[in-house]
């Protein structure tokens, strides 16, 4: 999907929207959601019947949570923080550290002017479903995700969704430098 990120009008409703227009009269989908899209997924859920939902590397929100706030609600700067002092890598963001650290260099370099800033409207947004819904849902962990460490993705999945998270090789962008094995996963549920 190309979402309106860098809109400083379109939050999560606008991000919904692009998702359903995409989506149209398709049925048994299956959404599959990473990062940010973690908060767009329950609401396509919440408008359609959807098949499941897979959530990679994502935000897992509560009912009414913002992603802004989704950060110190969840303990995320310090596991990222403990995950990086432990992993001795640097504990200041730096997006080839947290990113692109298993990203193939020429598919990096390829998606290089792909990249825009996040508009903080989708941040402030508020995530207005009242509760996850009742589909079959799975959680991927990347087992080498520095962004969000698979030991914070696992508490997340079990905390907020009770699922325990699936580990497969990869990072942050795991759909970037595992395609094959990501692809084999989805196409195996």
């Amino acid at each position: 999907m190309d979402l309106p990120g860098a809109d400083e009008l379109a939050g999560l409703p606008e991000y919904t929207r692009v998702v359903l227009n995409a989506v149209g009269d398709r049925d048994e989908v299956i959404v599959v959601a990473s990062s940010l899209g973690g908060f767009t997924a329950p609401l396509v859920a919440a408008r359609i019947p959807v098949a499941g939902l897979v959530l990679v590397n994502a935000m897992i929100p509560s009912p009414g949570e913002t992603a802004g706030a989704w950060w110190a609600n969840t303990g995320w700067l310090e596991a990222r923080t403990t995950a990086a002092q432990q992993g001795g890598y640097g504990t200041e963001f730096d997006e080839a550290a947290y990113f692109l650290h298993d990203v193939p260099a020429q598919v990096a370099a390829a998606g290089a002017r792909y990249q825009r800033p996040e508009a903080g409207a989708a941040f402030a947004s508020v995530c207005r479903f009242g509760a996850w819904p009742s589909v079959p849902s799975r959680v991927v962990a990347g087992a080498d995700d520095r962004f969000f460490p698979v030991e914070f993705q696992r508490r997340l999945a079990r905390d907020r969704l009770g699922l325990e998270a699936d580990v497969l090789p990869g990072g942050h962008l795991i759909a970037l430098a595992q395609p094959s094995g990501l692809a084999s996963y989805l196409l195996g549920a």
